[in-house]
């Protein structure tokens, strides 16, 4: 069972990003913000022992990415009207603002969703492709080309003024 302090620390350091990635795919914060308690009641609950803050980062990610996938899939889901997504195109979300030089979270989720989530864990969170892959359970060949895909539509979307470099 874990302490107080570790899911305190926990919490505190990987909230933001387990937020983020639940809000690429459920679209809305309300919903990103139940996908992130589940996780960490994953988390609490789960007995397994983490070899070092990259290996528990990972671990809640892919959490994160599962419990998103495992409720859209759900039949209450499919069948509900998502009015609440509708109303967040009018109430701008806080994780509009974040931005890598010029490109901001508002662009990249107007990409294909494994292209939304290949981008951040590349570029916001530092990830190395062979790690992504690991993630995302996919080869190292998709995640190059989904990346490559990615920044040719942000590119398209950005009227061609865009950083190669950077996006």
């Amino acid at each position: 069972m874990r302490t107080n302090k570790e899911i305190t620390e926990c919490y505190e350091k990987y909230a933001d990003t387990v937020y983020r990635v639940a809000y690429l795919y459920m679209k809305n914060m309300d919903d990103a913000e139940d996908m992130m308690q589940n996780v960490f009641e994953k988390y609490i609950d789960t007995d397994m022992e983490f070899h070092n803050e990259n290996h528990l980062k990972a671990w809640l990610i892919t959490v994160a990415k599962n419990t998103c996938l495992n409720n859209l899939r759900s039949v209450w889901k499919s069948r509900r009207d998502d009015w609440e997504q509708v109303l967040s195109c009018y109430t701008p979300a806080y994780t509009d603002t974040y931005h890598l030089d010029g490109v901001t979270f508002r662009e990249i989720k107007k990409l294909k969703k494994h292209y939304q989530v290949t981008l951040y864990l590349f570029y916001y969170e530092g990830y190395p492709i062979k790690e992504i892959a690991s993630i995302m359970e996919k080869p190292e060949s998709t995640i190059q080309t989904w990346l490559s895909a990615a920044r040719r539509q942000l590119k398209k979307q950005l009227g061609g003024i865009i950083n190669e470099e950077i996006v």
